[in-house]
């Protein structure tokens, strides 16, 4: 197949959704919880704000939650249950991985919308396999010199300021610039970036149409950037995904533009979330703070619990058939909602489960996932979060919450701040 074979100049975002019109929707329902045991909604403002005493009473007294929102689902506190979750491939598929008010169909499964992360074995494997070369700790080493110079420039930008939004005016830009630069994306299109990443993971309750239309403009930006690589080739990871082979074919239109989504929305948020919910830490915990200025060789063992207690990512799960699992009779396309931030937290697992401890020995966190689709993406993510923090401890060591009443977190699936009013000089 030639490459205008699979990328037509008309190609638009239609092309993609073609199964969709098979998929179920089902009924929005908002509103306040009553009881997190029968009705959990990781959209409403209270699990936002602060989820973890939510979890921590879950898994006291119901360790798996019910809810009939989004069309029916499951909430597994317990680190134990998420494990068995994430590692069973042969009874709960991964098709879709954002819980709303859409279920793919389960013709989509094998690949799903967004490969690896939401294909199931065999393919899964073979997908995922594809992207490893872009992200080994050697290559992504490479991102460092340009990482670093970004925060300080992003930092030099504060210059006279008293009180700065540490998540709009720093943490968001560091991943963005940075996958900007791996993707080969113009990097002033990172405010557009940022709506991409909202539209796919915070308004999953939008009405159908508006959804749809919303998703369609990502997918439009990455045909579009598509053609651009056809059009002027360099070596980033789109132009890797374009000559890239399966099973000696090139990778089919949607699997490409679906991994490229999967890069631009995941490699964004994610780290967005980290880097601000540690500096949000720091900011109302001044013996830590000054601790790590003091000595900056307790840096990694501390990103790695600021990892563990804020772990920004929660995933989702299909039920494949109708079965009885640890005591609840789940249905077939049920939801899981796969809380690794709940998982982290469990004193089963771990010692002081919640107490951010910054020199942690041992520390065998979930916040990357766990079972086959553990993020492949991590060594990344572990450079920005490093070097945002080396950069801004350096820059800027005394630093308090501003108000701490007016910190947004985001609500939905990546936890992480949102607005983060920071006073920077006293």
């Amino acid at each position: 197949m030639t490459v205008d074979e699979r990328f037509p100049r008309g190609l638009k975002e239609d092309d993609f959704e073609a199964e969709e019109a098979d998929g179920v929707r089902s009924e929005i329902i908002t509103g306040p919880v009553d009881d997190w045991a029968t009705d959990f909604s990781h959209l409403e403002p209270q699990w936002s704000a602060d989820p973890y005493p939510i979890q921590d009473d879950l898994r006291e007294r119901c360790p798996i939650a019910r809810t009939e929102r989004f069309g029916g689902g499951w909430l597994p506190t317990r680190y134990e249950d998420v494990t068995s979750i994430a590692y069973d491939t042969e009874r709960f598929s991964s098709r879709s991985i954002v819980m709303g008010n859409f279920r793919p169909p389960k013709s989509a499964a094998p690949i799903g919308g967004t490969p690896p992360i939401s294909s199931d074995p065999p393919f899964h494997h073979d997908a995922r396999k594809l992207l490893l070369p872009a992200f080994t700790k050697t290559a992504i080493s490479k991102q460092e010199p340009a990482t670093r110079a970004f925060c300080h420039s992003l930092i030099d930008a504060f210059e006279g300021a008293d009180v700065v939004d540490a998540a709009v005016d720093y943490a968001q830009h560091i991943p963005m610039r940075v996958i900007a630069n791996m993707m080969g994306f113009p990097a002033e299109d990172g405010p557009k970036f940022r709506v991409f990443v909202e539209d796919a993971l915070e308004g999953i309750n939008r009405e159908p149409e508006e959804r749809v239309e919303r998703i369609e403009n990502l997918f439009d930006y990455l045909v579009a950037q598509v053609h651009d690589h056809l059009d002027n080739p360099r070596d980033d990871l789109t132009t890797y995904l374009l000559n890239a082979e399966l099973y000696g074919e090139k990778l089919e239109a949607a699997h490409v533009v679906g991994a490229m989504a999967l890069l631009l929305i995941a490699g964004i948020d994610t780290s967005w979330s980290a880097i601000g919910a540690s500096l949000w830490h720091l900011a109302r915990t001044p013996a830590d703070r000054e601790r790590l200025v003091a000595d900056r060789s307790l840096l990694p063992t501390a990103m790695e619990e600021f990892l563990r207690a804020y772990a920004p990512v929660t995933m989702a799960r299909l039920v494949k058939d109708d079965m009885r699992w640890r005591g609840v009779d789940m249905k077939a396309d049920d939801w899981i909602l796969l809380s690794f931030p709940a998982a982290n937290r469990d004193p089963a697992q771990f010692d002081r489960a919640d107490e951010v401890v910054i020199d942690r020995e041992i520390n065998r966190h979930a916040a990357f996932g766990l079972g086959i689709h553990r993020c492949v993406g991590s060594h990344l993510a572990r450079l920005e979060l490093k070097v945002a923090l080396e950069v801004w401890l350096e820059r800027i060591p005394e630093f308090s919450l501003a108000d701490p009443d007016s910190v947004l977190w985001s609500a939905g699936q990546i936890r992480g701040p949102r607005s983060l009013p920071m006073r920077i000089r006293s």
